[in-house]
């Protein structure tokens, strides 16, 4: 019986791989189409070059740093030698269980999806090889230490010690609200600040592809659930209570993202609707194993009102977060962490009780601690490494590429053929560079408009 269990675990486990391996390019897809014509290839770039920076950084000391045993039994950082160069993820448990080697390659997604993220809130205007430079180091400083605090736990046996987060503070975090979500959110508010503002800004280039938006937001809702469900590491009732949660926090939200966004701006977009998906899918991540279905609707209903809103703040404090990461990935993913210690349901998987069910305000004041603790710590890392960058080459990107575009001017290609859009064989003088790229920019958005 011991052995079917695992055998079954197992292969949850795998097809949960599987489904969130897909998410790299529906986030691609996703980023590709809210960008301009000219920088499509370099944002599905800087997703799969996170990806392949960070892969590579977690086989050789990411998941010992991440899971390895606590260095000093403080919490903070995992062993970086335990596990180096993953070799010991070879074997076999030693009794029926899951096999270590496919949680090592689930939770590589999780850190190479979150570094992802953030290339969305600097769109247009950083320099690739900067990216992947500040990809790895970024991996290596900040997502492997908060992974630690919030994923690893204590061994049964006492033998070995996981983060302070999960272990000491018992704050609830089922899928990564505050390592995946909040993480990216706040370290992509450090970098766009760093980096400046793109030369048009508060004036943003027309998404080029919608279609091609929701189709990547499509993608990312059925990776999401093997995001959410394969985090309960079994195929049992913890993992169907997380899926059902996740689609009822994705309809409320979708429908709560739509009524703001008719009743402030008179229409009801389909980038609105991709955005509040995204946004209670974000919400619901740290609380998906902590409510009830009523609580999930509260959750995505929530993020989906609240995100609507603060996308917007962009412009009243002049900061040029291109593709929200900030008012959606670190607003809905502190909101979802914060609502736990409210709607906890004491039935729920994580059988604890939040405010509204006579929990008082224990767990609310754990979630709040996390959160301020990744908040400081990450925002504060992070413009550190932007600062260094800057003064050690710079990490933004010539105003001529700029108005050029990045798929010509970085990767010397483009996205669609533009033969017929006059595009200049060799790159544009400074003078001329903006007008030429703008007049490529709206010819190529009314030429997918009416092929659409």
């Amino acid at each position: 019986m011991e052995q079917a269990i695992a055998a079954a675990d197992t292969a949850w486990m795998l097809a949960a791989f599987a489904a969130v391996s897909i998410m790299v390019a529906g986030l691609a897809l996703f980023y590709g189409g809210m960008v301009s014509v000219k920088n499509t290839l370099n944002m599905a770039m800087m997703v799969f070059g996170a990806l392949a920076v960070v892969g590579v950084l977690w086989i050789v000391v990411g998941y010992s740093a991440s899971f390895g045993n606590s260095l000093g039994g403080y919490g903070l950082l995992g062993d970086p030698l335990e596990y180096f160069g993953s070799s010991k993820l070879l074997d076999a448990p030693a009794t029926p269980g899951l096999p270590p080697s496919i949680f090592s390659a689930f939770q590589l997604l999780f850190a190479a999806l979150t570094v992802a993220l953030i290339a969305g809130a600097v769109a247009d205007r950083m320099k690739f090889g900067s990216w992947m430079i500040f990809a790895g180091v970024w991996a290596l400083l900040v997502y492997f230490p908060v992974a630690h605090w919030v994923f690893a736990f204590d061994s049964k046996d006492g033998s070995v010690h996981g983060g302070w987060i999960a272990n000491k503070l018992k704050a609830i975090d089922f899928a990564g609200g505050t390592a995946v979500h909040i993480n990216a959110g706040v370290a992509g508010l450090a970098l766009a600040l760093i980096l400046g503002k793109r030369r048009i800004f508060p004036n943003s280039p027309r998404p080029h592809s919608l279609p091609l938006t929701m189709l990547g937001a499509g993608i990312l809702f059925f990776g999401w659930f093997g995001f959410n469900g394969g985090s309960a590491l079994a195929s049992g009732n913890s993992a169907s209570v997380v899926v059902l949660n996740t689609l009822a926090a994705s309809c409320a939200g979708i429908c709560a993202w739509l009524i703001v966004e008719k009743i402030r701006e008179g229409h009801a977009t389909t980038l609105g609707g991709a955005s509040g998906l995204i946004a209670a899918l974000v919400g619901i991540t740290p609380a998906c194993g902590a409510v009830s279905p009523i609580g999930a609707l509260v959750v995505g209903a929530a993020c989906g009102a609240l995100c609507c809103f603060t996308v917007s703040l962009k412009y009243r404090f002049g900061l040029d977060d291109s593709l929200d990461v900030v008012g959606i990935h670190l607003a809905g993913g502190i909101l979802g962490t914060l609502l736990i210690g409210l709607l906890a349901d004491p039935h729920a998987p994580n059988a604890v009780a939040g405010l509204f069910y006579g929990g008082g305000f224990d767990q609310l004041w754990r979630q709040t601690v996390a959160v301020l603790a990744v908040l400081a710590y990450t925002f504060g890392v992070t413009l550190a490494i932007a600062k260094v960058m800057q003064l050690c080459g710079g990490i933004r990107v010539d105003e001529e590429s700029e108005a050029t575009g990045l798929d010509l001017a970085v990767h010397s290609e483009t996205a669609y053929v533009l033969d017929h859009f006059n595009v200049p064989a060799a790159k544009p003088d400074p003078a001329g560079a903006v007008a030429a790229a703008e007049a490529m920019t709206s010819e190529a958005a009314g030429e997918v408009r009416t092929a659409g």
